[in-house]
């Protein structure tokens, strides 16, 4: 009997969705059981590997997430905020982990997903890569010992991408705000343009740029007097993130429901 994960795959007719399926097919200890994607889309009824470039493995790809997760013991997601939330919910009537890799949720969202991460394992994060995780720890110092220091992030993406700022740039805001016991809500200035005044103290700063083909870059400048401090990540090639997703979906396989982050699956926040 086989001891592989079986991974279903949200999302997986989209570029990461079949980076995912890639990555599951040359990881051992896991399976590809199921391939989600939303209703209407032109792919759906064709085999997932295919699509993805790999030789058929008669998932075929689906808009009916139900029967698929009941076969499942893990969700890896990188889909849309309404999809996720969705996946969520069946996840916990599973009690299964889900992966979350979506970005751009609301504070409903947020709620929903909290409330299915009570009997489902959720590990949920801006980023599922190793170096923007450590990227984030690194940050959270800085702004902890240089609390007089003003932070601003500074990210860019290919231009398809929907949402600013981006998941990972909100990771690295949140860092450096929850160091210095702020709310980033609160903290949070976006975008600035015209006569704005001078710089409010404590604020974080968010500059977001979009073109091109770029998988992800990020720069978080902790600028204080007469120096500057820069922390950066640069992502390559969209298989990092992949592997991060699929490295939170074995470690998550037994714990106990909750709500996790790419911190607890790297130790980070040991």
């Amino acid at each position: 009997m086989s001891t592989n994960i079986r991974i279903v795959v949200a999302g997986a007719a989209g570029r990461m969705g079949q980076t995912v399926l890639r990555t599951i097919k040359e990881t051992k200890g896991c399976e590809i059981s199921g391939a989600v994607e939303a209703h209407g889309k032109t792919d759906l009824g064709q085999d997932a590997c295919v699509l993805a470039g790999l030789a058929p493995c008669g998932v075929m790809l689906t808009d009916d997430p139900l029967p698929v997760v009941a076969h499942a013991q893990a969700i890896i997601d990188f889909s849309t905020p309404a999809s996720s939330v969705a996946l969520a919910a069946l996840a916990a009537q599973a009690r299964i982990v889900h992966v979350i890799g979506t970005t751009g949720f609301s504070h409903d969202d947020e709620a929903k997903i909290r409330a299915a991460a009570r009997h489902a394992t959720i590990i949920k994060s801006g980023n599922m890569s190793l170096g923007v995780n450590m990227l984030a720890a690194l940050v959270a110092r800085a702004a902890k010992a240089l609390p007089d220091f003003d932070v601003e992030i500074v990210e860019m993406h290919h231009r398809m991408k929907v949402d600013a700022p981006s998941g990972t740039a909100l990771l690295l805001g949140r860092a450096a705000a929850d160091a210095r016991g702020q709310n980033i809500d609160v903290a949070k200035a976006p975008a600035r343009e015209g006569h704005t005044g001078a710089r409010e103290h404590g604020a974080i700063g968010f500059a977001s740029l979009r073109g091109g083909t770029v998988v992800g870059e990020h720069q978080v400048i902790l600028a204080g007097p007469h120096e500057r401090i820069v922390l950066g990540h640069v992502a390559e090639d969209r298989a990092i993130f992949a592997r991060g997703a699929i490295t939170a979906a074995l470690w998550g396989r037994g714990k106990k429901p909750g709500l996790y982050s790419m911190a607890d699956v790297l130790g980070l926040g040991e």
